[in-house]
């Protein structure tokens, strides 16, 4: 019943994080709230850490069961994955503002319109912040070894086509043909490493 119950919170999470960040959503709250708009996205990030925070601790209290048997390879392998996708994922954020991203700086989003970033990470592949969430999950699936950290795994890999689908449709909205192109020759979430 606790993996249940886990993967129906993840289902939740996921699915509210679609929700929130729709474009036709973020149009209506924008008309609607006005001037306040601004701060929507420090909402939306506070709510995200909310329920993610609650997923963590619910999932402390799942007792452990072992998936599969712990070895000092699956270890290493494990916690190399995860350190690659953390890095992944901080240079892949090097050209975003974060203060902006999670919504404390609020004005620079509206003074300055969002470019299209292809350099880095992003010449490799359109996602590298989900490609890296991937390594960290499999990762600590690898390194725990447990049904928990396997449902972890397993409920990322069944959203991310709609979270990527949903995503893509927003930036072609934004950004229009120049995504279009991008997204025509850069591959959504496997890296690229030769031209």
């Amino acid at each position: 019943m606790d993996y249940i119950v886990l993967a129906l919170s993840w289902a939740i999470f996921y699915s509210i994080h679609s929700i929130l960040a729709a474009s036709k959503l973020k149009r209506i709250l924008e008309v609607k709230l006005r001037k306040d708009y601004k701060w929507y996205r420090l909402f939306y990030t506070f709510l995200s850490t909310f329920l993610f925070l609650g997923i963590v601790i619910q999932s402390l209290f799942i007792p452990s069961q072992i998936l599969i048997e712990k070895s000092p390879v699956l270890n290493y392998v494990g916690y190399m994955m995860a350190a690659l996708g953390t890095i992944i994922s901080l240079k892949a954020t090097k050209e975003i503002s974060i203060l902006s991203f999670i919504g404390i700086n609020p004005d620079h989003l509206i003074k300055t319109r969002e470019k299209l970033i292809t350099t880095g990470w992003h010449a490799r592949m359109r996602h590298p912040l989900y490609f890296g969430m991937i390594l960290i999950f499999l990762g600590y699936f690898l390194v725990a070894g447990t049904i928990t950290s396997g449902i972890h795994l397993l409920c990322l890999l069944l959203y991310l086509p709609f979270g990527i689908f949903y995503e893509e449709r927003n930036l072609i909205a934004f950004f229009g043909d120049d995504y279009g192109e991008y997204q025509k020759n850069v591959p959504s979430i496997f890296p690229r490493f030769k031209k």
